[in-house]
């Protein structure tokens, strides 16, 4: 369909729309024409994603002169997958109402390991394995070498990419990775450096959050992108947790024993140098004395190497001269690696701020900030200058010297805290050091700074007034969407007891209680009876879960459960968890259906849909707090309080909501789809934690679902499932209108719609 929003024609590849999506379009064209930034919330199953990419596209097309690059960030590569699928519909629906004039180019871009045709290299177990094996065939110098010595192995597909040059292009169109790789194949291209490459020259690029949050990354990848892109971040409920990661570099004995082999390998490799090629170590010296903004023509394979860490500012200086020479630089690093191993014997824990950290390197091992500021760089320069192609043996330098710029460039919204061991295993020795991010809107804030419209979406963002202060920005737009149903297809519940009227919680005080273990079984097993299909149950933590799994396997209550169900458990390894969910999917499949056991925050609560059959009821043991005697929790609850005035009961019940939000969320995924959730514990019922729900779930609950037992959540979801078998009507009567079409838009108009919603 095709439809007027204000002043832009949207093409739309469906013959009808739904009303949130219309007002979710409209509020995200007022902010690109504000050219500001926007929150907006949608609830699950309702085509979010087709919804940003056909009010961006068709955005672009109404502005031919000087239209904007969509960059869209997600989560994962299946995720990266499905956009591009869903993009490829809606540009074939573009070309058959525009021609040729709608051609775009759009690609997703992965790392190696995802894109890499050459099967000597694609064969390694790592990332940073595949990585380090590309490079030794890629290398400029390994390249330069082949040519005067045959059997030195370089990657056909790299060269006869490297040989077509200027015609080494990809025709308009959509590549999934599957389609980049197939491409490759056909003409004999490397298709990871072919994609690199297009980057710069393609309508869209869909790819991870890591390549504009982490500056590791993004300084390579996303340096050349202009300030028109549009940048969305989708699924992006944790985005606060992604820019903390990106920024926090934790040193271990293992480490540190690494970075020891490291430096007396690179030690060697300079004497090398200096008895058979001295010439190349002075033109380095030469080079970091112009400065580190001269290093921007290095060719593809090496500019890797060039640092993305420190901000632009820095660049323009040259590296401090006690460092130029490699082997006084040497010298400085092994002077920090013997620092941090005195810091990490230690018994008692350790907590300091970035600035008497410093101070404290400076004093013992005469290590000022400014040579801490450039190791990460000064190390990547003299690992181009050796030659070095394997870095995946160096990875252990590379993190103490990430670790040394970062604490050399920041002193606000980091900490430094030493841990002689896990508190939750006193006895098992493992000191770590770890500098510790508090603060999400340093990572984000040069994308906010240099991009005019940033997009942060989800189904899970309430309350969504907490990311503004999370992230310390303004946003022009922010909204959170109701879902329009024809029928009540979803039937969240609170349960606070069991049959036997004891009160269920994952409480500290109450999680080990015989009573609340029983309970827990017993509604489970009542459900798997009742319930046909896939049941999700998630846990507040994995050894949560274990521990209440062998509770139930001695009370007898698993056999129980297994008489109706199989049982299918996620664990902390991929590929055990990925088989668990197949076998899951093939026994729902038959009929049987199954119960899936998993845990919030884990790789099943993020990603995995558990749409129809899949999953008909989802169960939420308890509140998925984060361990509250984390050092580093603490550290950042502390950061915030005191920067951002954000309360830490207020952080902590925000984020277990909307953990448990994003858990209960995977079992409905469209409109068509019907299922029940059941929040199991006591603390649900209260309105301070069940107010933090999204408004889609809370619109839902009923107040005479908000404190069950089990025989009444019993009660209810067969009188739920009973009522969800009957037919209905999909698009809805007149005065409950769920589907719209391009006559009912052009009658209502956009003010009706918007009230529809209301």
């Amino acid at each position: 369909m095709k439809f007027q929003l204000e002043d832009v024609t949207v093409y739309f590849p469906y013959d009808h729309i739904y009303p949130e999506q219309y007002a979710y379009m409209l509020e995200l064209k007022r902010a690109l024409d504000a050219r500001g930034h926007c929150l907006l919330e949608m609830p699950t199953g309702t085509g979010k994603t087709i919804a940003l990419l056909s009010l961006i596209t068709s955005y672009a097309l109404s502005k031919p002169s000087n239209p904007p690059k969509l960059l869209y960030c997600t989560r994962t590569v299946h995720e990266m997958e499905k956009t591009l699928a869903e993009l490829r519909l809606l540009h074939d629906y573009q070309l058959s109402q525009l021609g040729p004039s709608a051609r775009i180019l759009a690609l997703g871009l992965s790392s190696r390991k995802n894109l890499c045709i050459n099967p000597s290299v694609v064969s390694g177990s790592s990332r940073d394995s595949v990585d380090a094996a590309c490079r030794k065939l890629t290398a400029s110098w390994v390249r330069a070498m082949a040519i005067e010595n045959p059997n030195i192995p370089t990657c056909c597909f790299f060269e006869n990419y490297e040989k077509a040059g200027s015609d080494a292009m990809l025709p308009p169109g959509v590549y999934t990775l599957q389609d980049l790789r197939a491409f490759g194949k056909e003409k004999g291209w490397c298709p990871y450096f072919l994609a690199r490459h297009m980057v710069q020259l393609a309508n869209v690029v869909v790819y991870s959050y890591q390549y504009l949050l982490d500056p590791k990354v993004a300084g390579i990848i996303s340096k050349e992108m202009q300030r028109e892109c549009v940048v969305v971040f989708d699924e992006a409920h944790n985005i606060d947790n992604v820019c903390i990661e990106a920024l926090s570099v934790s040193i271990r004995t293992q480490t540190l024993e690494g970075a020891t082999r490291n430096l007396s390998k690179m030690s060697q490799e300079i004497e090398r140098l200096k008895a058979t090629d001295a010439g190349r170590l002075r033109a380095e010296y030469n080079r970091l004395v112009e400065g580190l903004a001269q290093r921007g023509n290095l060719p593809i394979t090496d500019n890797w190497l060039s640092n993305p860490v420190l901000p632009n500012d820095i660049l323009k200086e040259a590296v401090p001269g006690n460092i130029r020479r490699a082997e006084h630089f040497l010298s400085v690093l092994r002077r920090l690696v013997q620092y941090f191993k005195g810091r990490l014997q230690t018994e008692n824990v350790e907590k300091e701020g970035l600035v008497a950290f410093v101070a404290s390197i400076n004093s013992q091992a005469g290590i000022d900030q400014k040579m801490l500021k450039f190791c990460y760089d000064r190390l990547h320069s003299l690992m181009l200058t050796l030659e070095i192609t394997d870095t995946d043996e160096f990875l252990h330098i590379q993190t103490i010297c990430d670790f040394a710029t970062l604490v050399g460039t920041y002193t606000r919204g980091f900490s430094i805290i030493i841990e002689p061991f896990d508190e939750r295993m006193p006895h098992i020795p493992d000191p770590v050091l770890q500098l510790s991010c508090h603060d999400a809107s340093i990572a984000i804030k040069p994308v906010f700074e240099r991009f005019q419209s940033v997009i942060i979406t989800s189904g899970t963002l309430s309350p969504i007034d907490l990311y503004p202060r999370l992230l310390n920005f303004n946003p022009v737009i922010s909204r959170s969407f109701t879902m329009s149903l024809t029928r009540d297809c979803i039937c969240p519940m609170v349960l606070t007891r069991g049959s036997d009227q004891l009160p269920v919680s994952t409480k500290f005080d109450m999680r080990s209680d015989p009573g609340v273990v029983r309970n827990y079984g017993r509604l489970l097993l009542e459900m798997v009876a009742a319930v046909p299909d896939g049941i999700v149950c998630f846990f507040v933590s994995y050894s949560y879960m274990d521990g209440i799994v062998n509770s139930w396997n001695e009370m007898g209550i698993l056999q129980d459960v297994m008489q109706h169900k199989l049982v299918f458990i996620e664990t902390q390894d991929v590929v055990e968890t990925t088989l668990a969910l197949d076998n899951y999917r093939r026994a729902c499949d038959c009929g049987r259906g199954a119960v899936f056991f998993s845990v919030a925050r884990g790789k099943v609560a993020e990603g995995i849909d558990f749409d129809r059959h899949y999953g008909r009821l989802v169960i939420m043991f308890g509140v998925p707090f984060q361990y509250t005697l984390s050092r580093i929790l603490l550290a950042r609850l502390e950061y915030l309080r005191e920067t951002f005035q954000i309360k830490e009961g207020d952080f902590l019940t925000f984020d277990a909501l909307r953990q448990a939000a994003q858990c209960v969320g995977r079992v409905i995924r469209s409109k068509a789809d019907y299922g029940m959730m059941i929040f199991a514990d006591k603390r649900y019922s209260r309105h301070d934690k069940r107010s933090k729900l999204p408004g889609w779930i809370l619109s839902h609950l009923r107040d005479a679902h908000l404190n069950l037992s089990t025989d009444m959540a019993l009660h209810i979801a067969r009188e739920f499932l009973k009522k969800m078998a009957q037919p209905y009507d999909k698009a809805g009567s007149s005065n409950r209108k769920t589907l719209l079409s391009e006559e009912d838009l052009e009658r209502m108009g956009a003010d009706i719609v918007s009230e529809m919603l209301s």
